[in-house]
C-alpha cells in the first residue's frame, strides 16, 4: 500500500519541474518595452540623435538652430561689405573720370588763379616796363599758373583712378567681381589724366605754345 502511494505522489512533482524548466516563449521576449534589453527587460538610453533633439519636440537639433543663425548673419555681412565697396569704387571711378576732365580742359579755379597773376602782372608793369616784361609778366605767369592748377588736377585723377583699379587685389577678397563700368570709368579718369598732365608739362614749359616775343 505504501509503496503505490509513494510511486503515484512523485510523478506529479516531477511533470511540474520540466515545465518550470522550459525557456520563456516568444510572448515573454515581445513583452518587453521597446528599448530595453531582451535579457534583463531594463531600457537603455537615448542614442546620441536622440539627445541632441530639441526638448520642445521638433527634430531638429539644439546646436543647429544657432549654427544657421551665425551663418546667417555672417553672410549679410558680407553682403554689405561687399555693398560698401561697390559703392565706394563706383565713387571713385566717376570722381577719377571728372578730375581727369577738369585737367584736361581746366577749371574754374584756374581761371581765378590766372587772372589773379595778370592783376599783378598788370600792377608790376603799370609804372613801366619794356614789352618783353610786359608779355612775361601779364600773359606768361598767367599762362604757367593755369597750366600748375590743371596738371594738379590731373595728378589727382591719376591717383584716383590707379587706386580704384588696383583695390580689389589689396585686402580681404570679395565673393563678387568688380563690375566692369567702374573699370572701364576708373580706367577712362586715368586716361584723361595722363592727357591732361603731358599737356600741363609742356604750356608750363613752353613746350607747346611759347611766348611771343617783342
Amino acid at each position: 500500500m505504501n509503496t503505490s502511494t509513494a510511486k503515484t505522489s512523485t510523478v506529479p512533482a516531477a511533470e511540474d519541474a520540466g515545465e518550470e524548466q522550459q525557456p520563456p516563449t516568444s510572448d515573454a521576449a515581445d513583452a518587453v518595452a521597446p528599448g530595453g534589453s531582451p535579457a534583463t527587460g531594463e531600457k537603455n538610453g537615448p542614442s546620441v540623435p536622440d539627445a541632441l533633439r530639441k526638448t520642445d519636440g521638433s527634430d531638429e537639433p539644439d546646436g543647429f538652430e544657432d549654427l544657421d543663425e551665425d551663418l546667417h548673419e555672417d553672410l549679410e555681412d558680407d553682403g554689405d561689405d561687399d555693398a560698401s565697396r561697390g559703392v565706394g569704387a563706383g565713387a571713385g571711378a566717376v570722381v577719377s573720370a571728372a578730375l581727369g576732365v577738369v585737367g584736361l580742359v581746366g577749371g574754374w579755379t584756374g581761371k581765378v588763379a590766372s587772372e589773379r597773376e595778370t592783376l599783378i602782372g598788370q600792377i608790376k608793369t603799370s609804372s613801366g616796363g619794356s614789352a618783353a616784361q610786359q608779355i612775361a609778366e601779364i600773359y606768361g605767369d598767367s599762362w604757367h599758373t593755369t597750366a600748375l592748377v590743371n596738371g594738379i588736377f590731373a595728378i589727382l585723377a591719376l591717383l584716383v583712378g590707379v587706386y580704384v583699379l588696383v583695390r580689389p587685389a589689396f585686402g580681404a577678397p570679395s565673393a563678387k567681381p568688380q563690375p566692369s563700368w567702374i573699370r572701364s570709368v576708373a580706367l577712362g579718369g586715368v586716361v584723361l589724366g595722363a592727357i591732361g598732365l603731358v599737356l600741363s608739362i609742356a604750356m608750363f614749359f613752353d613746350l607747346i605754345v611759347g611766348l611771343p616775343s617783342a
